[in-house]
């Protein structure tokens, strides 16, 4: 049973902890990117080293008062937004962004867990090199939050989740013991590996203070092209011919459908695409090359493979970094597109690459029993991860169909389900999922998760309500 963060606890927290650690709550700790949900705080804790995280959490563990770590506040299932149950205290990293060491040689990059992810980007090209985690919200997230919900992004095809970029971490646990397994080992089969149960977890099992980040060499040259597929069979040949004609170079490979280009002239007209008219399904996809390839050479000499299977219809190559920029652009604005729209229900979800193909020819024959939809499906083809959006028809919105977004959702998950895949596919489970985690996870995995939550957070006090529904 938890309590309130009531005044009696801020006042006696705040004569633990340096002055202007706590603050009164304000509205962005409180909201998330979609208005969804309107969240609760009796203070902001905002705290400059790790002894202070753990004083803080040590102090709610004493007192049964729940943490909501807060990252940069861009997560869209709602893990750090709680709406209902005792008000919480919120935990922002925001002042430990700081840079503990760069290790050229090793290719490791240790850093505080506020650092926002952009000004990761940019410590790692102080080294020329790269950390390849790239999201829309890069100028805004933070490392703790990315490692908490291991992000994806464009560049999972090549480089692996936000998972596979980290060596180790720093993590205050929900008795507020430090773990210092800040390590820059690559191998390190000491025991349990607490670093891959902490990223993930949401904030749930504990609040990450610093990681240890994999760099990568930066590629000597990229080029990026927008092709015609005739479907999204097609599109996943394609993925296969490139993979196997230039193994290892494949940065990115997005397949955009032409509700896209439709939304994008409706709400952002000054962005044109490439083709009029707009083809039904088209790849985007970037090659990151070593030194001494040819880049351009490389790219047509794919296409020309590709047109003579008839996997490509046409396609546009970009010549400059501006051109490369403009397509990049095109597949970025999408999103916002939607936000002007209005989906009825977007959903998150990865399948089996072979699988893929069915879904999308699937889908829009099990929504018809629902009623008349537009859908807009796009996303990392590379790594099976598909942003599955319903709207309303034009002349209709979202509100409209208000009573049928729970019904929407069900039936595009009970189909990703049924054929082998993830309703969660990089934005995590928070508490837009729990329904669904309980509904389609594994009874043994379920019942692990439990176990571990209560041995590691036996009151409770960790993000509750989160991943887990709160019994």
């Amino acid at each position: 049973m938890l309590n309130p963060c009531d005044p009696a606890f801020v006042a006696a927290l705040a004569s633990r902890l340096p002055d202007g650690t706590l603050s009164d709550p304000e509205p962005r700790y409180l909201t998330e990117p979609r208005g969804r949900w309107l969240g609760k705080a009796g203070t902001i804790a905002r705290p400059r080293s790790v002894a202070e995280v753990a004083e803080i959490v040590r102090s709610c563990a004493t007192s049964r008062v729940g943490i909501i770590p807060w990252g940069g506040g861009t997560g869209l299932v709602g893990g750090q937004i709680m709406t209902e149950g005792p008000t919480p205290l919120v935990l922002s990293l925001e002042r430990m962004a700081g840079l503990r060491g760069a290790y050229p040689a090793e290719d490791v990059l240790v850093v505080e867990a506020g650092m926002i992810l952009a000004d990761a980007h940019a410590e790692a090209a102080k080294l020329n090199r790269l950390f390849p985690l790239t999201l829309a919200s890069e100028g805004t997230c933070r490392i703790g939050g990315n490692l908490a919900s291991n992000a994806g992004g464009l560049n999972v095809l090549r480089y692996g989740n936000a998972r596979d970029l980290c060596l180790g971490l720093e993590v205050v646990l929900p008795d507020g013991t430090v773990w210092n397994g800040l390590t820059r080992l690559r191998k390190d089969n000491a025991g349990y590996d607490l670093r891959h149960l902490m990223i993930g977890s949401e904030g749930t099992l504990g609040v990450i203070t610093a990681a240890s980040l994999r760099l990568h060499p930066i590629p000597a040259s990229k080029v990026v092209a927008m092709l015609v597929v005739p479907d999204p069979a097609a599109a996943l040949r394609l993925l296969g011919l490139a993979g196997g004609r230039l193994p290892g170079m494949i940065s990115a490979f997005e397949l955009i459908h032409r509700t896209g280009f439709d939304f994008l002239a409706e709400t952002l007209p000054d962005l044109r695409a490439p083709f009029d008219p707009v083809p039904d399904w088209l790849v985007l996809i970037e090659l990151g090359l070593p030194a001494g390839l040819e880049l351009e050479r490389a790219m047509a000499s794919l296409y020309d493979e590709a047109s003579d299977a008839g996997l490509v219809l046409d396609g546009v190559i970009a010549t400059s970094a501006a051109q490369a920029a403009a397509l990049w652009h095109l597949r970025e604005a999408i999103p916002e597109a939607n936000r002007r729209i209005g989906a009825v229900s977007s959903h998150d979800i990865s399948l089996p690459l072979s699988a893929v193909p069915d879904f999308i020819r699937a889908a829009p024959a099990a929504l018809a029993g629902l009623g008349e939809w537009r859908i807009n499906c796009f996303g990392h083809l590379g790594d099976g991860n598909l942003h599955y959006n319903v709207f309303p028809i034009k002349g209709r919105s979202r509100k409209d169909h208000d009573h049928q977004r729970e019904a929407v959702k069900t039936c595009v998950h009970d189909l990703v389900h049924a054929m082998g895949g993830s309703v969660a596919a990089e934005h995590g489970v928070g508490r837009l999922k729990t329904g669904d985690l309980a509904r389609y996870g594994d009874p043994g995995k379920l019942a692990a998760m439990r176990a571990i939550k209560a041995a590691l957070d036996p009151h409770g006090i960790m993000n509750p309500g989160a991943v887990l529904a709160r019994n």
